[in-house]
């Protein structure tokens, strides 16, 4: 296995190296969700690595490769657990004249095959006139309306599509107090916060409803696009296109609908660390990966960050998973002289 570096604690383990490598080492059904942003199928590209999916030569190449990855989160994934991949459609370029490439409806083509349910598709909205000026696209310029609006187009949103792994969920993901806190930038009524956290029958927890109602929405309007975590840093001369890590108030949001404390979330492509850093803060314990070092580096440093935020009432909580799942001595390692990644051949 050519394993960079790896680091294993208690409650997490971030490995430098190849996704399927390590995947293939966990217990099957060890894994209570997944949340993730794979590579867009070329529209960006994080290295020349040629086990980087973001580097396939065609979109056939791509789904291929990605096909390895959906079937070990199905093999990993408890029975009826989700995962939560987090997409957008592809532009053909930025002429002008543009079209688009349905890419969420390949990877949910892609999961069906693989034996996952697809049940819902959540909209993450973009402020119009942000997108254009960070991306430039033509085809959000005012001039282009004033000049012929059949070259006009949209602000795409990003998609999160939830898939359901086959079998019975053996442990509900319950609520019983309700839903506790809301991510995102609307602040809920000042006069339903004293229901946070009701004990009592929860038709009247408003506070809880409030959010639901939120959460329940296929449209989610109010993420805040640039609750990101730091990732400029661990750009180097190789990043040959954009790079944008996940928001936190969607992964948040993914965590608390569909894991519970202590359990296990899995991020195959975890990039600078943001689906471990939100489970950490969120009271479960998280397995990531990255291929890439200096996303690796950065990932460590978020992570470190993360547990000095927790409160401490939270981490005196008791870690043991009530279903079959890797205890921290059982995820894989790779101490033994890790062999390193050979040079990246440029494509």
């Amino acid at each position: 296995m050519a394993m960079i570096e790896q680091e294993i604690k208690e409650r997490y383990a971030v490995y430098c190296g190849d996704c399927i490598e390590v995947m293939e080492k966990l217990p099957a059904e060890s894994v209570h969700l997944s949340v993730y942003s794979p590579p867009f199928a070329g529209l960006y590209q994080y290295s020349s690595d040629e086990r980087d999916l973001s580097n396939c030569l065609n979109r056939e190449e791509f789904f291929k490769h990605y096909e390895f990855v959906v079937r070990q989160m199905h093999r990993l994934t408890l029975p009826g657990r989700m995962s939560a991949v987090h997409c957008m459609d592809i532009p053909s370029g930025n002429t002008g004249l543009d079209t688009l490439y349905d890419f969420p409806g390949e990877v949910i083509r892609l999961h069906e095959q693989c034996g996952w349910k697809y049940v819902a598709r959540y909209h993450v909205w973009k402020e119009p006139l942000t997108v254009r000026n960070r991306t430039m696209t033509k085809s959000l310029h005012h001039k282009t309306l004033v000049e012929d609006s059949t070259r006009c187009s949209i602000a795409n949103a990003d998609y999160l599509l939830i898939f359901r792994r086959s079998g019975k969920n053996p442990i509900p993901v319950n609520h019983p107090t309700g839903l506790m806190s809301y991510a995102g930038e609307r602040k809920p009524p000042a006069d339903i916060l004293s229901y946070r956290g009701w004990t009592g029958n929860q038709i009247e927890n408003r506070y809880s409803h409030w959010i639901w109602r939120q959460y329940a929405s296929a449209f989610w309007d109010d993420v805040r696009l640039d609750n990101v975590l730091p990732y400029k840093e661990a750009r180097d001369n190789e990043d040959e296109r954009h790079v944008h890590p996940l928001q936190l108030d969607v992964i948040e949001r993914a965590l608390i609908l569909w894991s519970n404390e202590t359990e296990i979330v899995l991020t195959p492509f975890m990039g600078v660390g943001s689906e471990v850093y939100v489970a950490l803060l969120q009271n479960r314990r998280a397995i990531g990966i990255e291929l890439k070092a200096s996303y690796y580096r950065q990932a460590l440093k978020n992570i470190h960050e993360a547990l000095e935020r927790q409160p401490a009432e939270q981490e005196e909580l008791p870690m043991q998973i009530p279903v079959k799942a890797p205890e921290p001595a059982d995820w894989p390692s790779f101490d033994a002289e890790p062999e390193l990644a050979d040079e990246p051949k440029a494509r």
